[in-house]
């Protein structure tokens, strides 16, 4: 009897802790139930991988033009994806990324490739990148911190049922993921606008004055489900 008694009570100690760990598996993986206001935090992308990544659900399901407005932080010197929306017919529907080849950015706009030369960044600082594309002229611009590029042509076809992440290069929808593609440091202040924004606005954001905050994806409430080794931090601020 004394031993089925020690029996029984090892196999509800190990219940107890396999259902503990269980419901800690699932609060870290879950997805936000309701948008959440992710003012001063930041997304966190420790290590290279193709397992960790963040999918952000858009307001807005079609669109015929774009602004995409985030900030960065990044010690990488090889190319990696800063945001990745993907639709049914398009890998890359709309993407920016960076391209150390060209000293400068690419932005995909279904799938066609537009490069702006010459946008050196700095590692290990903070950087604010917007990239805007209309559908009826087909142009395509880019604005890296304070600078302005000119317009390049990509062509003028709707974007439709977006899948959008952080932290990955969609090489199909919602995945083929390659951990050489992927990012590595930090992401914020992500926005996204179903409209072109004009000069002044986004220059608003790059000095993180007033500005009309995104309607297809907005920072200050933000539904998103992080997947992997992500953390949502607190954005650390100079010291005075």
């Amino acid at each position: 009897m004394a031993v089925f008694l020690i029996k029984t009570e090892r196999f509800s100690l190990l219940t107890v802790y396999q259902m503990a760990f269980l419901l800690l598996f699932v609060m870290l993986t879950a997805c936000a139930a309701s948008p959440q206001d992710l003012s001063g935090q930041v997304f966190t992308f420790p290590e290279e991988t193709n397992t960790t990544y963040v999918r952000l659900n858009a307001s807005v399901q079609s669109f015929s033009a774009v602004t995409v407005c985030l900030r960065f932080i990044t010690d990488l010197s090889r190319s990696h994806s800063l945001f990745s929306l993907a639709t049914p017919s398009a890998a890359n529907a709309f993407q920016i990324r960076t391209d150390p080849v060209s000293s400068g950015f690419i932005v995909f706009v279904n799938n066609r490739v537009v490069r702006f030369w010459g946008l050196n960044y700095t590692p290990n600082r903070w950087h604010s990148i917007c990239s805007t594309w209309d559908g009826d002229s087909g142009l395509v611009r880019l604005w890296f911190d304070s600078e302005s590029t000119v317009s390049k042509f990509a062509g003028g076809t709707g974007i439709s049922e977006p899948v959008i992440i952080l932290g990955q290069d969609q090489d199909s929808l919602g995945g083929r993921f390659q951990a050489r593609q992927s990012f590595v440091g930090m992401l914020s202040n992500v926005h996204m606008w179903d409209y072109t924004l004009s000069a002044c606005e986004i220059q608003n954001y790059v000095d993180d004055l007033n500005f009309g905050l995104g309607n297809v994806l907005n920072w200050r409430a933000l539904e998103f489900k992080a997947t992997g080794r992500v953390l949502l931090e607190d954005k650390m601020l100079a010291c005075h």
